[in-house]
């Protein structure tokens, strides 16, 4: 094998080197592509490997020699692979020799990154087997997202130490996973609540009805144990209604402590002092989720745990609400007030009465000023001299200034107050016995009784507790709010890793449905077929949209450049939405085109993505008694642009495409925000399409815009896209 020196590699006329991407094949080549790459590389080498490979570092001695070259030239080695039973005396050696070595869990790919290439054997799982192709690049671009995927992979890995002590001592470390097999979500909650002295859960109906079905036994261990004096037992919070009333008096006649509360959260989870599940998911019916997310990191146990707390504050005795419900007991008054001038004097004489507590949610800066205009700023005031306690939540600004320091100035620390978001609503609470909730209609009026909407006054016990304990969770918002951070983007991730595994059962159910309707000559039998092919297809749809958006948004959406003839993309999306049951459906609906060929580098998936998207839309929006026509053109121009640095010209040429359609064209308030995410007028489709198609074409380097037609009828949408030699 022969190493070549930088003055030997292939060059330009310029000096440099070139830049290029190729496959090898052929062990030989394979192993004289690595052994170069290690050779080239003057500062780091990133190594991401599955479980199999460990072992060929050691044992080949020519890759094990290059690791040690580099590390003795200074070279920073850092490697990553699926630590196991079967490779850890492997692992241990390959710790002696990279700077630093991480287990992930799962690893399914191989690639390795310097600062200036990236190679990529291709081999999926074969022991002590030399990859007989592996990927070379050069190009800047590429080993940039290499660079970045590893650093990802890194970052989201455990020291090897931890791993191996794992392995040979049994000691568990802090992990956070994503579990989708049901045996393994079962075994893995069951071994939680096993080991568990108290079980605090939050869940909506149905996960009850499955707890029930797969933990109820696990649970009555932990409430004898807290009968015998040790842990808290089993608290549980949920929404209680008619339906659920017989299992929840199930759950209270074996110990188990039960609240309700009005407003559930998006999310069900169940917290120990040791661990945490949580499933976005209803399981309506009692049905299993499909997927948990399970972490002993104390930052989440410890939030969770908090989390909890402050509903089961906010929570009412089960057994109340079931008497409540049994007997047809209603709170003692609930009023809609329709007149705002006896709105406001309410607010006012709800000030005057507080005697021990004050819980007051201002909806904008402008609202402290109407308060203060009724006395109600007055009131509560001299409500704190008295020993009462305030708290206000309120956006803060100059408008306000004046107000917020003549409060400070007279109550001192007897009134408390919160610099807040704007709200469609206000809420005031006192002393946990009334509240009063008043939409914002006119943010800017001066009046109170110009400014609120709907409003309700009642003394509710119930509701009195749900609106206090929504205020305190505001007012514990600034203190939470690292930890809510770190939630939302545990969310993010779990969206993004549920919406690839979504992907993976829907193209069986493709398969074998067309299988079925092949096979089938019952009309009925084909008609419900259908049903399932075009349901999952949608689903596969929004799959592929929810990852393209987290592509776009995490600046990871990747371009597989090509040449090819734009003519040739546009005829076939034409084609393949000429055969969909929606444009079959609508009357003398026409697709009107004039080939002509245009050739661009781009990649041709993604630019036939857009295209098909575009001409949905138009077809879509056609009546579909009336008919009519969706025309496409495309068009090369030249523009011309300052090169400032030479005081020169530069001359682009690019290709325009414009698909336009006579429906009824782009409503004016929807028109502002057109291609931003959710944004649609249609009650089919998820308003992602227009978003990700602007991003694909940004991402090109060409631009999207859209306009009503000049004649009023239809719309028209154009992107362009630049024309790069080949």
């Amino acid at each position: 094998m022969t190493i070549l020196k930088d003055s030997e590699k292939e060059v330009k006329e310029n000096g440099t080197i070139e830049e290029r991407t190729e496959v090898l094949r052929g062990e030989q080549r394979v192993i004289g592509a690595e052994l170069q790459f290690f050779f080239n590389s003057k500062v780091k080498v990133d190594t991401y490997m599955n479980y199999t490979r460990p072992q060929l570092a050691i044992l080949l001695e020519p890759i094990k020699k290059a690791f040690l070259d580099a590390k003795s030239r200074g070279v920073k080695l850092r490697y990553v692979t699926e630590i196991t039973k079967d490779n850890i005396s492997a692992c241990k050696e390959l710790m002696m020799i990279v700077d630093e070595l991480r287990h992930l869990d799962a690893i399914k790919g191989n690639f390795m990154v310097s600062e200036s290439e990236y190679l990529a054997p291709i081999v999926l799982f074969e022991k002590g087997k030399v990859a007989s192709q592996i990927i070379y690049s050069n190009l800047k671009e590429i080993v940039e997202h290499q660079q970045y995927t590893f650093d990802t992979f890194w970052s989201k890995a455990i020291p090897a130490q931890e791993k191996i002590r794992e392995i040979e001592e049994g000691v568990a470390t802090i992990r956070t996973s994503l579990l989708e097999d049901q045996d393994e979500i079962i075994k893995e909650i069951k071994r939680l609540n096993n080991s568990a002295n108290n079980l605090s859960i939050c869940s909506a109906f149905g996960g009850m009805q499955m707890s029930y079905d797969y933990f109820f036994d696990s649970y009555k261990r932990i409430v004898d144990i807290y009968r015998k004096g040790k842990g808290d037992g089993v608290r549980w919070i949920l929404n209680i209604d008619k339906d659920s009333i017989e299992l929840v008096k199930l759950f209270l006649e074996s110990g188990i402590q039960v609240r309700h509360i009005k407003e559930m959260l998006p999310m069900n989870f169940g917290v120990s002092d040791k661990q945490v599940a949580l499933t976005i998911e209803k399981m309506e019916g009692g049905k299993m989720s499909q997927s948990f997310l399970i972490s002993n990191d104390p930052s989440y146990v410890n939030h969770f745990n908090s989390f909890f707390e402050q509903l089961w504050k906010g929570g009412v005795d089960a057994a109340g609400k079931i008497r409540a419900f049994e007997q047809g007991v209603e709170p003692e008054f609930l009023e809609v007030i329709t007149d705002h001038q006896i709105a406001g004097q309410i607010l006012a004489d709800l000030a005057k009465s507080v005697k021990k507590e004050a819980l007051y949610l201002l909806p904008n800066d402008k609202g402290m000023l109407r308060a203060e205009r009724l006395g109600v700023i007055d009131y509560l005031i001299h409500a704190s001299l008295d020993g009462a306690k305030v708290k206000i939540i309120c956006p803060l600004s100059s408008e306000n200034a004046d107000v917020v320091k003549r409060i400070h100035s007279n109550a001192a620390e007897g009134i408390k107050i919160l610099n807040g978001s704007n709200s469609l609503y206000g809420i005031f609470i006192v002393d946990g016995e009334k509240f009063f909730r008043a939409e914002l209609r006119e943010p800017d009026a001066i009046e109170f009784s110009d400014a609120i909407g709907f409003t309700i006054y009642s003394n509710s016990r119930r509701s009195v507790e749900s609106f206090k304990s929504v205020f305190e969770l505001l007012w514990n918002e600034r203190t939470l709010n690292e930890e809510l951070k770190r939630a939302h983007k545990m969310q993010r991730e779990f969206i993004d890793i549920a919406a690839h595994e979504l992907r993976t059962p829907i193209q069986p159910i493709l398969a074998l449905t067309d299988t079925l309707y092949s096979h089938t000559n019952d009309p009925e039998q084909a008609k419900s077929l259908e049903v399932i092919k075009r349901n999952a297809k949608r689903l596969m749809r929004l799959s592929n949209d929810i990852l393209d958006v987290t592509r776009i948004e995490g600046k990871s959406l990747e371009l597989n450049e090509e040449e090819f003839n734009l003519k040739d993309v546009i005829l076939d999306a034409m084609n393949d939405i000429s055969v969909l049951r929606e444009f079959l459906d609508k009357k003398n609906i026409k697709l009107s085109y004039n080939p002509q060929d245009i050739l661009i580098q781009a990649d041709k998936e993604r630019i036939t993505q857009v295209v098909s998207n575009l001409l949905d839309n138009a077809v879509k929006f056609i009546n579909k008694a009336k008919g009519g026509t969706v025309t496409i053109e495309i068009e090369k121009k030249t523009i011309t642009r300052g090169r400032i640095e030479r005081q020169s010209k530069v001359r682009d040429n690019i290709v325009v495409v414009n698909i336009k359609d006579d429906g009824p064209g782009i409503d004016p308030e929807v028109m502002p925000k057109l291609f931003s995410k959710f944004v649609s007028t249609s009650f089919t489709g998820t308003g992602l399409g227009l978003f990700i198609s602007k991003s694909i074409v940004e991402a090109h380097g060409g631009d999207m815009w859209a306009g009503n037609n000049a004649d009023g009828k239809g719309a028209t949408f154009t992107f362009s896209l630049p024309i790069r030699p080949p």
